[in-house]
C-alpha cells in the first residue's frame, strides 16, 4: 500500500471516531434542542470555523464548481437532518448500522472487479451481525429515516469526491457547508426555539460541530482525492464496529459474541477493500454525480 493511501485511510478512520463521540453528545443534546436544531446548531458552527479556515474565493470558479458545491451542501443537510431524526427513535449502533448500507451499495455499484461484491458482500454480513441485538426495536418511522441518510451519505460521496477536485483546498467544502447550514436554519430555529439562547448547549452545540462535521468531512474530503469511491464506501462500513467498541470502551457496554463477530467482519472487509483498490483511480472528474 503506498503512503498516500495508508494517509487516506487513517484520515477515515480518524473522521470516524471523531464523528460516534460527537453522535453521542448530539443525543444528549435533543431534549433541549430537538434532532433538527441539533443539526442546525452542527452545520452553522461547521460552516463559521471552515469560512475562517479557509477563506474560500467567491469568484472564478465555473458553473459546474458552484452546482457541485450545492449539491453537496444539500446533500450534508439531508443526510444530517435524516440521520438525526432517525436517531431520535432508534439506538445509536442500529441507526448507523441502516445508514452504512448506502456507502455499501455505492461500494458495489462503483466498483468493476468482482472481488467488490466479495467485501461488500462480508462486510454487510457484519453489519447486519452488529444490529442484530436490537432489531426488535425497530420502527417504520425509524427505518425510513435511515434509509433516507444512507441514500444521502452515498450522494454525498459522490459530491464530495467532484468537489474536492473541482476547488482548491477546503474552498469547495466551506461553501457547501455554509450552503447546508442556511437550508438548516429555519428547521432548527423551529425546533430549538428559546434553547438556542442557553450559552452552555451553544458551546456543546459548537463541540459536536467539530467532532461531527468539521474534522472527519474535512479528512474525507483530502481522503477522497486519494481513494476510490468504492472502497471509501466500504472503509464506512467501519462506522457501527466503531461505535460498538466506542460504547464498550467509554460507556461500559458489553458487546455479544454475534457483534464482535461483526466487528470483525467489517474490519476484514474494510482492509480487503482497500487491498482490492489499490489500482483504482478515484471518481474522473466528468463522471456524473448522480
Amino acid at each position: 500500500m503506498r503512503g498516500g493511501r495508508g494517509f487516506a485511510v487513517g484520515l477515515v478512520g480518524i473522521g470516524l471516531i471523531c464523528q460516534e463521540v460527537g453522535a453521542s453528545i448530539a443525543v444528549l443534546l435533543f431534549p433541549q434542542v430537538g434532532p433538527l436544531g441539533m443539526v442546525m446548531l452542527r452545520l452553522v458552527f461547521s460552516a463559521l470555523i471552515l469560512l475562517l479556515v479557509a477563506r474560500p474565493r467567491l469568484r472564478g470558479h465555473p458553473a459546474s464548481a458552484w452546482r457541485s458545491a450545492l449539491l453537496l451542501g444539500g446533500a450534508l443537510a439531508i443526510m444530517n437532518g435524516l440521520f438525526y431524526l432517525a436517531l431520535r427513535v432508534l439506538p445509536l449502533g442500529i441507526t448507523v448500522t441502516i445508514e452504512v448500507l448506502g456507502p455499501l451499495a455505492l461500494s458495489v455499484v462503483t466498483a468493476k472487479a468482482r472481488s467488490a461484491w466479495t467485501w461488500a458482500a462480508l462486510a454487510l454480513a457484519g453489519v447486519l451481525a452488529l444490529g442484530g441485538g436490537g432489531w426488535d426495536r425497530l420502527t417504520v418511522t425509524g427505518v425510513l429515516f435511515a434509509l433516507g441518510a444512507a441514500a444521502s451519505w452515498a450522494g454525498y460521496i459522490l459530491a464530495s469526491a467532484r468537489v474536492g477536485r473541482e476547488f482548491e483546498r477546503f474552498d469547495g467544502l466551506a461553501l457547501a457547508m455554509a450552503f447546508g447550514a442556511l437550508l438548516s436554519l429555519p428547521f432548527g430555529i423551529a425546533d430549538a426555539g428559546d434553547a438556542l439562547l442557553r450559552p452552555e448547549l451553544i458551546a456543546l452545540g459548537a463541540a459536536v460541530a467539530v467532532l461531527s462535521s468539521t474534522i472527519p468531512y474535512a479528512f474525507e474530503l483530502v481522503a477522497l482525492r486519494r481513494l476510490a469511491p468504492a472502497v471509501f464506501g466500504v472503509l464506512m462500513s467501519l462506522g457501527p464496529a466503531i461505535a460498538c467498541t466506542a460504547g464498550f470502551v467509554l460507556l461500559g457496554q458489553r458487546l455479544s459474541p454475534l457483534e464482535i463477530g461483526g466487528v470483525a467482519l467489517v474490519i476484514a472487509a474494510s482492509a480487503g477493500a482497500v487491498w482490492a483498490g489499490r489500482g483504482r483511480p478515484p471518481i474522473p472528474l466528468d463522471e456524473p454525480v448522480a
